[in-house]
C-alpha cells in the first residue's frame, strides 16, 4: 500500500471539525435487540447505526460528541505484545496523543510509529500517553510488532497500537478516506479532561515531527499551570507573558531590545 494516496479531503474534514467545535451533548451507547448490534443515542439526535460487533473486545466503537471534547472511543489494542482493551476513559487525568496512520506494513507509517515510540519516555515524563491507531486489526498490529525492525517492521513497542477495524473512530475524528477506506495522518492532543487542545491532519507521504508534538504538550501544560501564553517557537524556560495588553507590550520590549 502506498502512503502517498492523493485526495481532496478538505471540505469533509472541515465539516467534522465544525461538529467538534459545537457545544457538548450527552451521549451513550445502547445495545439493540439483535445479538450483536449497537447504536448511538444522543440528546436530540436520531440513532446512528454502528454496525454488527461480533465481540466488543475484538472491534472498536465510538460515541460521536458534538463539542470540544474528544469523541469517546473503545477498542482492542496491542500493548507490550498483548491484547488489551483501550478506551478514552482510561486516559482521564493524563494528556493523550492520539495519532492516526493509514495502514500497517506501509512506508511512512512505521517510521512515524518508531519515532513516537523512541520518545515514549519523554512523553511519560510529562504525564502523557501516546496511542497509534489505524484501520488494521489488532492481529495485524501484533504481527507488525513481532516482526523485527531490520525487516521493515516495528519490533517491540512501548506505545499502544489501537485497532479501528470498523473505521468508526477514524470517521468520527474526521480523518477517514471513505474511498480507499483508510485514515489520513491525523494527530490529536487531548487534555486530562478529555478536551482536544490541538489537532492536525496531513496527507500521507510526509512524516510528522515528534519533537514538535512533545513541545506542544509541554506548552499546553505550561499554560494550564501558569495561565500565561506561549509565543511562537516557545520552548521550556523561554519567556512567556500574561494575556494582557500591558504584559504583551512588556514582552515585546524584552525580546526586541
Amino acid at each position: 500500500m502506498d502512503d502517498g494516496v492523493g485526495n481532496d479531503y478538505g471540505s469533509r474534514w472541515l465539516h467534522a471539525l465544525r461538529k467538534l467545535r459545537q457545544p457538548c451533548g450527552e451521549a451513550h451507547v445502547e445495545r439493540n435487540q439483535g445479538p450483536s448490534q449497537y447504536s448511538l443515542i444522543q440528546a436530540g439526535r436520531p440513532h446512528l447505526e454502528m454496525g454488527p460487533l461480533a465481540q466488543l473486545n475484538h472491534h472498536s466503537y465510538v460515541v460521536e460528541a458534538d463539542c470540544d471534547c474528544a469523541p469517546y472511543f473503545k477498542g482492542a489494542a496491542v500493548v507490550n505484545r498483548e491484547f488489551k482493551e483501550l478506551s478514552l476513559d482510561g486516559f482521564k487525568g493524563k494528556y493523550l496523543v492520539l495519532f492516526f496512520y493509514p495502514l500497517d506494513f506501509t512506508f511512512v507509517g512505521p517510521m512515524e510509529s518508531i519515532a513516537f515510540n523512541d520518545k515514549a519516555n519523554d512523553f511519560h515524563d510529562v504525564d502523557d500517553e501516546v496511542v497509534a491507531i489505524s484501520v488494521d486489526s489488532h492481529f495485524s498490529h501484533l504481527a507488525w510488532t513481532n516482526t523485527p525492525r531490520k525487516n521493515g517492521s516495528l519490533g517491540h513497542m512501548n506505545i499502544a497500537l489501537l485497532s479501528d477495524l470498523t473505521k468508526q473512530i477514524s470517521r468520527v475524528y474526521g480523518v477517514l478516506l471513505e474511498g480507499p477506506g483508510l485514515a489520513l495522518s491525523g494527530l490529536f492532543i487531548i487534555d486530562p479532561n478529555g478536551v482536544i487542545k490541538h489537532l492536525s491532519v496531513k496527507d500521507l507521504p510526509v512524516g510528522r515531527n515528534v519533537e514538535e508534538t512533545l513541545r506542544l504538550v509541554k506548552a499546553f501544560q505550561f499554560v494550564e499551570v501558569h495561565r500565561e501564553v506561549c509565543p511562537a517557537n516557545w520552548i521550556p524556560d523561554s519567556p512567556t507573558f500574561k494575556p494582557h495588553p500591558t504584559a504583551f507590550k512588556e514582552y515585546f520590549e524584552k525580546v526586541n531590545p
